[in-house]
């Protein structure tokens, strides 16, 4: 196993029990936090994986995972908006900080040991989706949803 394994299975150990306690218990919108928070610990774990057996294409995972992780969670609060009024989760903001840190740190050393080009400029569009679908779904999350009739006031 080289350092890129270990990273991403550390990466892995990590966030996941804390993922998945914050999904199963606590209020919904500290569920839906986690749950963005899981699609992005993942995404860097592929990443990560990605360079560790050398192969592209677990790269390009990470890139639908960085896609679609927050477009799933703009979907909940949508659906969820009566239920999410009670305004941003405790600790959302230091979860976000942690998150875009996370996915900055990962993409530069992934970048640094990929050769320049078009798979560097991938890896960098994949590291930026990752990074500001978490401070998109963030915000979401302490907007919440307004309505129409509300926004005409």
């Amino acid at each position: 196993m080289n350092a890129w394994l270990w990273c991403g299975a550390a990466l892995l150990a990590s966030g996941l029990p804390a993922v998945i306690w914050g999904v199963a218990s606590g209020p919904l919108g500290r569920r839906v936090l986690a749950q963005n928070t899981g699609s992005t610990v993942v995404a860097l774990a592929f990443l990560l994986l990605a360079q560790g057996y050398g192969r592209p294409s677990y790269a390009d995972l990470s890139l639908v995972l960085a896609l679609l992780g927050p477009v799933g969670t703009l979907v909940c609060v949508r659906l969820l908006a009566d239920d999410l009024q009670g305004g941003r989760p405790r600790g959302a903001t230091a979860v976000t900080v942690l998150s875009v840190a996370a996915s900055l740190a990962v993409t530069v050393a992934v970048c640094a040991a990929t050769a320049f080009g078009r798979p560097t400029a991938k890896l960098v569009l994949i590291g930026a989706l990752v990074a500001i679908g978490n401070v998109i779904a963030s915000r979401a999350l302490s907007v919440g949803v307004v309505d129409e009739a509300d926004a005409a006031r």
